[in-house]
């Protein structure tokens, strides 16, 4: 058992920035004024839809990309090569796909289905949100943790990489062929479109940005400078984003508060069950405790962002489907950040493999 003394806790605020100590309340104070606006302004609807991209309103889009591309312009693309080549990766990248592509999809709708058999719009949603894996927070989950910084990186754009491939398959699969839901048709263009739009588009952005200032301006200034610059701007285009979206749907949500409500129950119950399984399977296979933070926050975290181009892109801007895809980071946020506190308290409490 390893018996360095866990780090103290009231370190992991003390990490976060003013905007991500209280995003939790930022993101609930935003809902509910943009559902008062929403609800009493009327002109708020037409000024948010003055013009469209791939399904999307422009100013919903504008949101996404702010939102994504401080994210990816994080990620360490260039150590992929690296490690895949020292073999060290494989067993990493072999877990991780299990989980987040066999596992955790097949999970979230077998949940949305127990708990939302008579809400199909709301289960698509959280469907949606389940195939759509890692990226956004998840690299400061594994940060407050100490998990280990580079597999996280790592595990970023493998998993952004596979979802360009992976998302618009697994979304006709789950909503298709295996719901079967009457009536509805993903097309596989739409999905496509909204994936490379929303994800394909800020990836190359990030991995063009990173190349390019590292090699000009040197890594320091990248991290050191620049980084700093653009990281709130993830945070302030999901308040953005999230205040567009709900007072769109102020309507919507005031006449389906109770609907609303049981969209909570398959996200809370899917984050405890994936976070805790993972935990569990990487102490059976001696993971170490700091790539065992970094699985477990991996699979946990879902990419709700792209979740939401996705049901705004193809069911529209009033669907249930996008309501419901919008309650994932309201949740994911108090939730992840608890398990931050569990897996520092349980760093001292397992017999954990050392690196």
């Amino acid at each position: 058992m390893e018996t360095k003394s866990p780090e103290k806790e009231e370190a992991v605020y003390a990490k976060l920035s003013f905007l991500d100590r209280y995003l939790f309340v930022w993101i609930l104070a935003v809902m509910v004024s943009a559902v008062l606006v929403g609800y009493y302004v009327k002109s708020v609807r037409d000024a948010f839809q003055v013009a469209t991209i791939a399904s999307v309103s422009l100013p919903i889009a504008v949101g996404l990309w702010v939102m994504m591309y401080p994210v990816l312009c994080k990620v360490r693309y260039e150590l992929l090569g690296k490690m895949l080549a020292g073999g060290a990766l494989v067993k990493s990248l072999a877990l991780s796909f299990l989980l987040n592509w066999l596992l955790c999809p097949a999970l979230m709708t077998g949940l949305a289905w127990a708990t939302l058999p008579d809400l199909p719009g709301y289960r698509r949603g959280v469907i949606l949100v389940g195939i759509a894996r890692c990226i956004a927070m998840v690299l400061v989950w594994n940060d407050l943790a100490k998990g280990d910084p580079e597999l996280c990186a790592i595990l970023v754009a493998f998993n952004s990489l596979l979802q360009i491939i992976l998302y618009g398959p697994l979304s006709l699969f789950f909503l298709e062929v295996l719901s079967r839901d009457t009536g509805i048709h993903v097309g596989m263009w739409e999905v496509a479109k909204s994936v490379l739009l929303f994800l394909g588009a800020p990836l190359a952005a990030g991995m063009i940005t990173r190349a390019v200032l590292c090699s000009s301006l040197g890594k320091r200034w990248y991290e050191t400078k620049f980084l700093p610059i653009i990281g709130p701007f993830a945070l302030l285009g999901l308040l953005y984003t999230i205040f567009v979206m709900f007072s769109l749907q102020a309507h919507h949500i005031v006449g389906n508060l109770d609907k609303v409500a049981r969209v909570a129950v398959p996200l809370a119950i899917y984050f405890g069950i994936v976070f805790a399984a993972t935990v569990g399977l990487c102490l059976l296979m001696k993971v170490s405790y700091e790539q065992s933070v970094t699985q477990a926050f991996t699979a946990s975290s879902n990419n709700f962002e792209l979740a939401i181009a996705v049901a705004v892109g193809v069911f529209g801007i009033d669907s249930s489907e996008a309501l419901a895809a919008t309650m994932g980071p309201l949740l994911e946020v108090p939730i992840l950040l608890a398990l931050v506190y569990v897996m520092l308290w349980g760093k001292s409490k397992f017999s954990w493999q050392r690196t």
